[in-house]
């Protein structure tokens, strides 16, 4: 089939080498260079340097201006697909194909529209996610849906290993929607159910609230595992007004009702230590001390920065 991809992340990547090795004539849409670290060097998209790799055509439009729409035109795509593309895509062009534009989305819509299906997902404490094949629409995430695979949430499953077990049922559900197409089964569903959100968040969203519960807070270190992570600072002891970054956790008791929450409860030996939540209490494994590389919680209480008793 001639695709016309829309594709920016790594995630994208692996959806356009999917694509190639099936020996589709692809076009490929993707985002402007941008800088990146501290050098602000600019910086090619993954979905760029493969499709040069690969002498895939690609573009790197600003704005989808009457010239560019016209490039479009002259490849006389079948179909457009688009895998976190990083902008909205104006009508104008998701139109273009011959069966219209579908998106590959992380959760089962309608539930978890927008930027971040995954991470809200696991922030909510969800059993179940997967992804949707759908059209999309000039409204955010509402268009019918084609294809939808669904997933069971392990409770040790973080941003990453959730997102690993995602691309690949997406890919599924993208080969199963081409395959649609070439029976001409392409109307799809209307979306059905309340609908949700998941809006993008900013990095305070891992500042710990620790009069919530524990597996609220172990929620919340799952969802946010990739970014922005979760981190408390110090209020009493050595260390007061010092951020901390937790960089791995563990739930150490789910029941107990605690007034003094955020306080260190106890030291595990060889483990790390505990911390009382509003209800329950957080094991801390590894950390991340202000200014310095990560270590294990254990080591970081054998420094003599931190004891029982002091405060988040």
């Amino acid at each position: 089939m001639k695709i016309l991809f829309f594709g920016t992340a790594q995630i994208s990547k692996t959806y356009l080498e999917a694509l190639y090795k099936d020996a589709n004539e692809i076009f490929v849409i993707t985002m402007p260079d941008k800088p990146a670290l501290r050098g602000q060097k600019l910086t090619p998209p993954t979905v760029k340097i493969y499709s040069s790799e690969n002498d895939i055509k690609f573009i790197q439009p600003g704005t989808f201006s009457t010239s560019v729409i016209e490039d479009l035109k002259t490849f006389n795509a079948d179909v457009g697909i688009a895998v976190a593309y990083g902008k909205l895509i104006p009508e104008a062009v998701f139109n273009l194909p011959k069966y219209k534009t579908f998106n590959i989305h992380f959760s089962l819509l309608p539930k978890y529209r927008g930027a971040a299906p995954v991470q809200y997902a696991l922030l909510n404490g969800e059993a179940e996610t997967g992804v949707t094949a759908f059209y999309i629409e000039e409204s955010l995430d509402t268009g019918n849906i084609l294809v939808q695979k669904k997933l069971s949430i392990g409770e040790k499953d973080n941003s990453q290993t959730l997102f690993n077990k995602l691309i690949p049922l997406g890919i599924k559900a993208m080969n199963e929607t081409l395959s649609l197409f070439r029976l001409g089964k392409a109307e799809g569903l209307v979306q059905s159910g309340e609908p949700t959100f998941a809006p993008i968040f900013k990095k305070e969203k891992g500042l710990i609230d620790w009069n919530k519960k524990a597996n609220d807070i172990y929620n919340q270190f799952r969802g946010l595992y990739l970014w922005p992570g979760i981190y408390s600072v110090v209020c009493k002891g050595k260390l007061t007004g010092k951020r901390i970054k937790f960089i791995d956790i563990e739930i150490f008791e789910r029941s107990s009702k605690n007034k003094d929450f955020g306080t260190v409860l106890s030291i595990e030996k060889d483990k790390g230590f505990v911390i009382s939540c509003g209800e329950g209490k957080i094991l801390i494994t590894k950390v991340q001390p202000e200014n310095k590389s990560i270590m294990s919680a254990w080591s970081f209480i054998q420094s003599g920065q931190l004891a029982i008793g002091d405060k988040f």
